[in-house]
């Protein structure tokens, strides 16, 4: 197998991505908070291990922001990379397919198979572009009950999600308290800060002003893409998901190929090459677009605004809560997590709160950890436990 990532013993082995077609009966259509709808959504997923007899073992993945629906395993033998989580998800893993069903599928507004800018608008037969909806945390979970729905499942075990995804196993808890019993809410945020609002804000900025933009209309064979500008937001991005300390230990000063400066604007530094990189492979398989409307919906994402408000959401949230966070996550400070932990003790919710030490900053939640792997599957375990066993008393 030629491939720089051995197989694991471990691994889910070869997976396919399915696709579900929903709000196709001409009579409802996927309603949007912006007020607008789309009808049919189409839905990529993946899954992993097996649905057990009564239902009760499924939970659901979130991806990030650039993720997508292939969350573990390969799709074929040589594939260089297996899915996004694949260290995480498998038989013995902290999302054990022995025990669990697993489904991650591809947000909404996403360029691998789910509706977004890059599909084709019923309404004109050309890509959406910049027609597409404004979209927001909250639709993309709707479209995932949707899909749980589809798939027979009357409650899932625990939506569990890493940055965005966290947004949005947190949006689960409070929209659909009775089809879940957990959710895991790791290097996430009940709101955007002022930085990071800015930072999209530029990511989104290089996109735009480039001049293959076109004002999102850029799709076609021969078409030029964006792909310089999108580039630059990758990189800015990937600027912020690493520490400090984790940049210095992985590439200091070192030079790229060279044992002497340049004196001129190559890429003198290992860290310029690997930021170069980023963008240049990142271009190659995500839509300018989907990159415009994901970090607006992430802006926009402020579920407890005012105490009134923070009350009436929380009041139905019956889910119990894991909080993750890590100590050099800049990103999503573990403020954040903790702002959130007592807001959740405040109104009495069930929540756990688990910071872990880490050298990788945000991106510390899809890297190995013992210790934080171990936390994750100590709290599945119990919560298998106290599903399968009500009575039984589950220590917490």
């Amino acid at each position: 197998m030629n491939t720089n990532e051995p197989q694991s013993p471990r691994s889910v082995g070869i997976v396919q991505t399915l696709y579900a077609e929903l709000f196709t009966d001409g009579a409802s259509a996927l309603t949007l908070d912006c007020g607008a709808s789309l009808a049919p959504v189409r839905i990529a997923y993946e899954t992993y291990g097996q649905l057990n007899s009564d239902k009760s073992n499924a939970i659901l993945i979130c991806h990030a922001l650039s993720g997508n629906a292939h969350a573990a395993g390969r799709h074929q033998e040589e594939d260089r990379k297996a899915g996004w989580w694949d260290n995480y998800i498998g038989p013995g893993k902290p999302f054990d397919t022995e025990k669990f069903f697993v489904i991650c599928s591809n947000n909404l507004g996403g360029c691998d198979g789910t509706t977004g800018p890059s599909s084709l608008n019923p309404a004109t037969g050309r890509p959406f572009g910049l027609q597409f909806p404004m979209i927001t945390i909250g639709d993309m979970a709707r479209l995932q009950k949707a899909l749980i729905d589809s798939l027979g499942i009357p409650q899932l075990l625990a939506v569990a999600g890493g940055s965005m995804g966290g947004m949005i196993a947190l949006q689960w808890a409070m929209d659909y308290p009775d089809a879940m019993r957990a959710a895991l809410v790791i290097a996430s945020t009940p709101r955007l800060s002022a930085q990071n609002i800015a930072f999209n804000a530029v990511a989104r900025q290089a996109i735009m002003v480039d001049p293959h933009f076109n004002g999102g209309d850029y799709y076609g064979d021969g078409v030029p893409r964006p792909v310089n500008g999108l580039a630059l937001a990758r990189m800015v991005a990937h600027i912020t998901y690493l520490s400090e300390k984790g940049l210095h230990e992985k590439f200091g000063r070192q030079l790229q190929d060279r044992r002497e400066l340049s004196f001129g604007f190559e890429r003198d530094f290992a860290v310029e090459s690997y930021l170069h990189y980023q963008g240049s492979s990142f271009v190659k398989k995500f839509d300018a677009n989907t990159y415009l409307y994901i970090t607006k919906a992430m802006d926009y994402f402020d579920p407890f605004p005012d105490p009134e408000t923070t009350a009436k959401r929380l009041q139905k949230v019956t889910a119990r809560l894991l909080v993750v966070s890590f100590d050099t996550d800049w990103r999503f400070d573990t403020s954040r997590s903790k702002e959130l932990v007592k807001m959740l003790n405040w109104h009495q919710k069930n929540v756990t709160f688990e910071q872990f030490r880490s050298i990788h900053g945000h991106d510390a939640f899809l890297i190995d950890d013992p210790l934080y792997m171990e936390s994750l599957s100590s709290f599945l375990k119990r919560l298998l436990m106290e599903t399968r066993h009500p009575s039984a008393r589950v220590e917490w």
